[in-house]
């Protein structure tokens, strides 16, 4: 099993420091202060910032999640990897983030991406840099599980809606219809399951 690397983390930040930044990152009073790699996220981020919230107002765990969560009984070191500007994120940060809460056993931290692509580089999906990830660790830094980017059905309508050479924007409408409709259900299900094993 692969152990967690820090020695190629550049910085961790809590889920309150992320969202922090995030809020900052979309009420920029005069967005022509962004550079530019920041400009070209805003609108995105602004929306994702709308779905987070929204998510962490309404999300809530089950009682049968709260059980599989109280079992734990030994420190485990959970790290996302992701970025404000991604819309799977916006959809499943805020769920992740509430099942970490459900144990004090649980230390969650978020790694950005983009400032660590050594890191990253470690935990592809098909080849590719897919965002959010978790990776869990146990106390002694051995990794347990991995999640991520997106749920199992979210992630056979993404290959459905390609295989029909739907263009991204008509991919990125399906996809958060589902999002929209599933409310984190299959987030907490597919992470409670990996728990459990």
């Amino acid at each position: 099993m692969p152990e967690l690397k820090t020695s190629i983390i550049n910085s961790v930040l809590t889920y309150n420091e992320f969202v922090d930044e995030f809020t900052k990152q979309i009420t920029m009073s005069d967005i022509n202060t962004l550079n530019d790699y920041d400009k070209s996220f805003y609108d995105y981020r602004k929306l994702n910032y709308q779905r987070s919230t929204r998510l962490e107002k309404t999300f809530i765990p089950t009682d049968e999640t709260q059980q599989i969560f109280s079992k734990i009984n030994q420190m485990q070191k959970w790290i996302v990897i992701t970025e404000s500007w991604c819309g799977d994120s916006a959809q499943n940060l805020p769920i992740i983030a509430k099942l970490a809460q459900l144990n004090d056993k649980i230390d969650f931290k978020i790694v950005l991406r983009d400032s660590n692509t050594e890191f990253m580089d470690l935990y592809l999906t098909r080849g590719g840099r897919a965002i959010p990830k978790l990776i869990v660790f146990d106390e002694n830094d051995n990794e347990l599980f991995q999640w991520g980017p997106r749920p199992i059905e979210a992630k056979n309508l993404y290959t459905r809606l390609k295989d029909k050479r739907k263009d991204k924007s008509e991919i990125n409408k399906e996809l958060h219809l589902w999002y929209g409709r599933n409310r984190g259900k299959e987030v907490e299900r597919e992470i409670a399951d990996l728990i459990k094993n």
